[in-house]
Order: C-alpha cells, then sequence, then structure tokens
C-alpha cells in the first residue's frame, strides 16, 4: 500500500503514514485556516488503509499544538482507526506531551476516553 506523506507547515501537521509498516505520525501543529480541508485526504486514504490493514498497527501522535477544528479531524482519524481495533487487529497509539504541557496530555487522555483503542501516554522532557 502507498505511503501518505504530508510535509507539516507553521499551521499544518507533518503526516507521515507508512502502510506497509503501518506505522503513522502526526507531528507538529495543526491550525490550518481549514481542518476540514486539510484532514479530507487523510480520512480518505484511512478508508483505503482499514479495508486491508497491516496485522498492527501504530500511531505516534507528537503535536505541539492543536485548535478545535483540528481536535475533531483527530477524533474522525481515531474513530477509523477504531473500526481495526474492534476486528481485533492489533491497533495503538502513543501520545507524547512535554513534561509541562498539562493541556496535552489531558487532550490525549480526553482522546482516550471517547476511543477504544489502546493509548500510552509518553512524557517527554522539552
Amino acid at each position: 500500500m502507498n505511503s501518505l506523506i504530508i510535509e507539516g507547515s507553521p499551521k499544518t501537521p507533518n503526516i507521515n503514514f507508512d502502510g506497509d509498516e503501518g506505522s503513522f505520525l502526526i507531528s507538529g501543529r495543526s491550525i490550518p485556516e481549514n481542518s476540514l480541508d486539510f484532514y479530507k485526504p487523510i480520512i480518505e486514504w484511512l478508508d483505503t488503509y482499514i479495508s486491508e490493514p497491516k496485522e498492527s498497527t501504530i500511531v505516534n501522535i507528537r503535536l505541539e499544538y492543536f485548535n478545535t477544528s483540528s481536535s475533531k479531524c483527530l477524533l474522525d482519524v481515531f474513530k477509523k482507526l477504531e473500526v481495526i481495533f474492534k476486528r481485533g487487529q492489533k491497533v495503538g497509539i502513543n501520545w507524547y506531551y512535554e513534561a509541562d504541557d498539562e493541556d496535552m496530555l489531558e487532550a490525549g487522555e480526553d482522546y482516550q476516553s471517547i476511543i477504544k483503542i489502546p493509548f500510552t501516554m509518553i512524557e517527554e522532557e522539552e
């Protein structure tokens, strides 16, 4: 399966979804002018991936900051991955946050309470 790579900008995150490895990364800042437009190709790519997922899918979220509209789009990404998990495939989400960033930790915990995929909260030093 093809990978999905979107170069980040000051307002959009880096996206590196490796379909052959089942390894996904979202990093940087997510404050695009139109979150739905930015995340649309990601959701469409995931629609293809979930039809033939790898045995194990690992998602690494390394966001510095995201806005409210991006939070809904991230939830949509997680819901797509939840479909795979509910089918019995292995899916894990690693949520990285800086040691002094309580907001990012709480955001990860909020997603963890909504989505039925195992989350691992990983504290990083600045």
